[in-house]
């Protein structure tokens, strides 16, 4: 069945009014949720192939997250769902106002291949949950997980409902000709501005997930030990290749002697004095990326790190001497290197973070209140955390999305349904008085009135 017949199909189905049913969509949530408990540890292994990925890290950071966003849906779906009463202005009396949220039909979610699972899955329960049809395309780099997802949808669902569509950069190309009623896309900047091209023709909207050079500072108000172990954490989970991984790091002059030892010794507590023997660390997702990053390391001041093996591993590496003309700071890294600058004043961390506007995420190390408060509503950045990195987006109670370069839109529990719903505004008016003041022909009297009740 090629892409046409299967969006035409799609088309259908959802005409057919059958995802109107709360229900519906209730069961097909508990079927997903079946299914990826059922398919765990084929889920975990291709994983393992794909990135190197641990079970532990392929749980927590795929499998469980994508379980809790379920259930969440599960739990709330009936009152995302419900029609929201609001208030009516006098001037319309009598009637009663009031939103529904309905489907937009037809959806197209292109995922990427770093968190290949929860990246697909989590916008399609979304997607799901708000009543639409789907068409997923994953990322080809993690061929392995791509498959299995493509088995628990095809073992499931028919494909007029649910489908998943594999291939490469053709693929991508042959989906954005066609016309959906809404796209949502995870991945790069230029990839990005293509999805919003093609949706443009067809005026489509979009959600897009992008990327960006995501800072982390460290104050001289933070508590250093804390500090390095929650940023190790983040900068080298799945090996740094993570759109809201900490980018680089903006570290205060007068702490950075006593920080750096600190930080190394982390890296060397998380992942062992030899990264590359640690069975739970995982690799770099193909040999182009691989060559990117070691020629990102080359000819730099090295901290710690820097090695390389012959299975697409680089060692968690921190760069030294680093400026804004370095050529790690030039793209955004995604992966496990760490570039620090140092810097004295707030507005000069400030400064440095602008030459990459509208991050990701940012991440702020501090104890003194002034300081969190400069930086969380001066810079532009789409979400972040104080005193800790990336746990922002692990959780259905909040919205997760970029801002400017870095995005548009969000997703994750209600800003999930709501992205994948369109809200109609109704105004139910009655029969039983009609005011004329609003009806011609126009008099003083009536204009007095108008006047009145719209003040």
């Amino acid at each position: 069945m090629d892409i046409k017949q299967i969006i035409e199909l799609q088309q259908q189905f959802f005409k057919s009014g059958k995802t109107l049913d709360i229900n519906f969509r209730l069961q097909t949530l508990k079927t997903i949720e079946n299914a990826i408990k059922q398919y765990e540890p084929k889920i975990m292994e291709a994983l393992k192939q794909d990135l190197g990925k641990s079970a532990f890290e392929g749980y927590m950071c795929e499998v469980g997250m994508t379980l809790s966003e379920i259930s969440y849906l599960k739990k709330h779906i009936k009152k995302l769902a419900k029609p929201k009463t609001k208030r009516t202005p006098l001037a319309q009396f009598p009637s009663k106002s009031f939103q529904i949220k309905v489907p937009y039909g037809n959806v197209l979610i292109l995922s990427p291949w770093n968190y290949p699972f929860m990246l697909a899955f989590e916008p399609l329960v979304d997607a799901i949950a708000a009543g639409n049809t789907v068409v997923l395309k994953p990322g080809s780099y993690a061929k392995h997980t791509s498959k299995i997802m493509k088995e628990i949808i095809e073992n499931n669902f028919n494909p007029e409902y649910i489908a998943v569509v594999e291939g490469g950069r053709d693929v991508n190309q042959e989906l954005l000709d066609q016309k959906f009623d809404y796209i949502f896309f995870t991945g790069s900047k230029d990839v990005g501005k293509l999805v919003l091209e093609k949706a443009a023709q067809h005026i489509t909207p979009v959600t897009l997930e992008l990327g960006g050079k995501s800072p982390c500072i460290i104050d001289k108000s933070a508590n250093l030990e804390i500090s390095a172990r929650r940023l190790v954490f983040g900068k080298f989970l799945n090996l740094g290749q993570t759109c809201v991984a900490p980018d680089y790091l903006l570290l205060h002059k007068d702490i950075a002697e006593q920080f750096l030892p600190i930080l190394k010794q982390e890296i060397i507590k998380q992942f062992g004095k030899n990264p590359l023997e640690n069975p739970d660390y995982g690799k770099i997702i193909n040999e182009k990326h691989f060559e990117r990053l070691k020629n990102l390391i080359n000819g730099e001041k090295i901290l710690i790190g820097g090695n390389n093996d012959n299975n697409a591993r680089i060692e968690p590496t921190v760069l030294l001497d680093i400026t804004l003309n370095s050529p790690v700071m030039q793209e955004e890294i995604f992966g496990p290197i760490l570039p620090v600058l140092i810097y004295e004043t707030h507005q000069q961390a400030i400064q440095i973070i602008e030459q990459n506007s509208h991050p990701l995420a940012l991440y702020i190390f501090a104890n003194n209140k002034k300081v969190i408060k400069q930086y969380l509503h001066t810079v532009p950045f789409g979400g972040g955390c104080v005193n800790d990195t990336i746990i922002h987006l692990a959780t259905s109670n909040m919205g997760f999305g970029g801002v400017g370069q870095s995005g548009m839109g969000s997703y994750h529990g209600k800003y999930g349904f709501n992205t994948f719903s369109h809200i109609k505004s109704i105004v139910n008016k009655k029969y039983w008085l009609d005011l004329p003041m609003r009806y011609q022909p126009y008099t003083k009297g009536k204009e007095k009135l108008v006047r009145k009740f719209m003040k």
